[in-house]
């Protein structure tokens, strides 16, 4: 099936890591924290979570440490109603991501512990147990792909996928530490863009793949005319420039106090992929996606700030509206 036909499906399996969340309260910096906010984390799994919030059904492939890390996440995703059957929990020195990052854009830190990390161990038999035609679409993030055996599961999920006929989206999500070297992750991300049918990155990533930050628009213009059918090209506060069915679709942000740099990419994903599921033209669903980026930003935490319909609604009616898109 097609992307868009997929995508209004409402059905998707998210391939990818859940962890722990730790931010400082109060905005103090972390080296003075007397209190901290603990939220379920994660890239796919924030954008499991914004799914369900915004009305879809979305179930997690990954793996959790046997300890209560793992048993935190997997209580976390109950609580937001992402389903985990294919969630595994494995035994071993590996552990669960834990992420600590502040509630404050200036002097943002973050500090990510990935280390052995569990759902790197996430395996062949972990995506190849899944029925793929009970889903309407996939979604992954780089991250994925960043070591074995998870990234070989991640492409034989996406063999498995397309043998199903249904559309891959794919986020860049270009994490450097998380690789062995800038060259690897190039190439890893390039093949996974080369085989996705919705892709999204920000314009350091699409640069980033194309070998300069200069080559990134051409490299997402690129994709969208040879093989994917929608190519999100996202330029932060200046907007975003979508490419699909041989338009250039500009929009811009909904400018709010940022608390944080965190969850907005995870959002925005949610937001998006739920407009276009209602049926919302493309610039509408991108406008959507924009806002909960912007809600996500101005709040504490990433999953627990993910919106949902009401809120959502709530924040577009008040809201001045958006900026002008980027220029072509």
């Amino acid at each position: 099936m097609g992307a868009i036909k997929g995508i209004r499906g409402g059905k998707f399996i998210v391939v990818g890591r859940v962890g722990m969340d730790l931010s400082p309260q109060n905005r103090a910096q972390t080296e003075y924290a007397t209190e901290m906010f603990v939220a379920m984390g994660g890239s796919s799994a924030n954008i499991a979570a914004g799914l369900v919030k915004l009305g879809l059904n979305a179930n997690l492939v990954t793996c959790v440490s046997d300890d209560a890390v793992g048993r935190y996440c997997l209580n976390q995703l109950d609580h937001y109603g992402v389903g985990r059957a294919h969630v595994r929990t494995i035994q071993g020195e590996e552990r669960t991501s834990l992420a600590l990052y502040e509630t404050r854009v200036q002097d943002h830190q973050s500090v990510i512990y990935r280390n052995n990390a569990a759902d790197f161990q996430m395996n062949l038999s972990d995506v190849e147990s899944l029925d793929y035609s009970a889903f309407t679409a996939l979604i992954t993030a780089g991250t994925v792909f960043a070591a074995e055996p998870s990234r070989s599961a991640a492409f034989r999920a996406f063999e498995l996928a397309k043998e199903a006929g249904i559309p891959i989206i794919f986020d860049v999500d270009y994490r450097p530490y998380s690789w062995s070297s800038p060259d690897e992750a190039a190439n890893v991300l390039s093949r996974a863009g080369g085989l996705s049918d919705v892709i999204v990155g920000n314009d350091e990533e699409f640069g980033f793949m194309a070998g300069g930050l200069e080559k990134g628009r051409a490299k997402a213009r690129d994709l969208a005319a040879t093989s994917a059918e929608i190519v999100v090209y996202k330029m932060g506060q200046h907007g975003a420039v979508t490419f699909a069915s041989g338009e250039e679709i500009a929009t811009g942000i909904y400018p709010v106090e940022a608390f944080k740099p965190t969850g907005a990419g995870d959002s925005f994903m949610a937001g998006f992929m739920a407009g276009l599921a209602e049926g919302r033209d493309m610039k509408s669903a991108m406008l959507r996606g924009s806002a909960c980026a912007s809600i996500v930003v101005s709040q504490e935490g990433c999953a627990p700030a993910m919106p949902d319909t009401e809120q959502l609604e709530s924040f577009l009616l008040d809201h001045a509206g958006p900026t002008a898109g980027p220029t072509q």
